[in-house]
């Protein structure tokens, strides 16, 4: 069964995303060369990829531990806010703070789960008091002992596995 994707993108398509997935930085021409097209053809395929949708935005991805930034946790919140307006606002609020890498909403026993780096216990203390000043209900806070894998590739090949 064929994908949604699949049939908007071509195989192409798919493969200059894989790339770029992999390393923002490749050049047009590297890419060309890879995928069998010429660099105007693969220029003119990641603008229209970009005007798309498809790529949201090419960013460095730097070295936590090297900047600082020790610790990374994982933190669950609910909150007993249920009117529409007062969550936007949570949200936005959650959205603003610079320590939370990554925030979900979930299901479970648990409205949010953050993902939060921090320099060290004393910043994770001063983030926690942020939290309890929205508004939330309870907090669970889980630390990152080590990673054991890490990526922001999707996995959008079928031959990927091969």
């Amino acid at each position: 069964m064929e994908s949604v994707v699949s049939k908007i993108l071509d195989d192409s398509d798919i493969q200059i995303l894989d790339i770029l997935q992999r390393d923002a930085q490749v050049s047009n021409s590297e890419i060309a060369k890879r995928v069998n097209l010429s660099p105007p053809a693969i220029h003119a395929r990641i603008k229209r990829l970009e005007n798309e949708g498809y790529i949201d935005q090419r960013v460095a991805i730097l070295n936590q531990e090297k900047l600082g930034y020790e610790l990374l946790t994982f933190i669950f919140i609910s909150t007993n806010i249920h009117q529409a307006e007062q969550l936007e606002k949570l949200e936005n609020e959650l959205a603003s703070l610079p320590e939370i890498l990554e925030c979900h909403c979930i299901t479970g026993e648990y409205d949010y789960l953050l993902k939060v780096a921090n320099k060290g216990r004393k910043e994770l203390e001063s983030f926690i008091r942020k939290l309890n000043l929205l508004g939330v209900s309870h907090i669970q806070t889980s630390l990152a002992l080590r990673g054991v894998k890490y990526s922001t590739v999707l996995p959008i090949r079928e031959d990927a596995n091969l």
